[in-house]
């Protein structure tokens, strides 16, 4: 079965920086390599709603930004690790949230229900 795993999460102040990265495993079972599979990182702090947050459609080429993040995280793959990245820059207290990985076959969305895989989530708390 497809699985996601999150890692990189911790306390950071105002300011700094974060690398969030994300191992997918056993893709191959749904039929299809990660390739195929868009990624995505969404976000969800403490009493709102899980949003998008960035995606990247398989091969790499196009990124997509929520405009709260725009010009301070950045989103990267690499397939033949099986990993994604997420690299977060001047780091706000509004961007205290857990982070989820999350996989959707071959289209990029923003909205939750349309997405077919999950991580569990890994927690970043900025906060001096």
């Amino acid at each position: 079965q497809p699985h996601l795993v999150e890692s990189g999460g911790g306390l950071v102040q105002p300011g700094g920086s974060l690398r969030l990265s994300c191992a997918a495993s056993g893709f191959t079972a749904s039929g299809f390599t990660l390739g195929v599979y868009t990624m995505s990182w969404f976000r969800q702090a403490p009493g709102k709603e899980r949003e998008a947050v960035s995606c990247i459609t398989g091969g790499g080429i196009v990124t997509y930004y929520a405009d709260s993040v725009k010009g301070r995280f950045t989103i990267s793959r690499d397939n033949a690790e099986n990993t994604v990245y997420l690299q977060m820059n001047r780091l706000k207290p509004e961007d205290t949230a857990v982070y989820y990985c999350a996989a959707r076959f071959l289209r990029c969305s923003s909205y939750v229900k349309n997405l077919n895989y999950w991580g569990e989530g890994t927690l970043v708390t900025v906060s001096s």
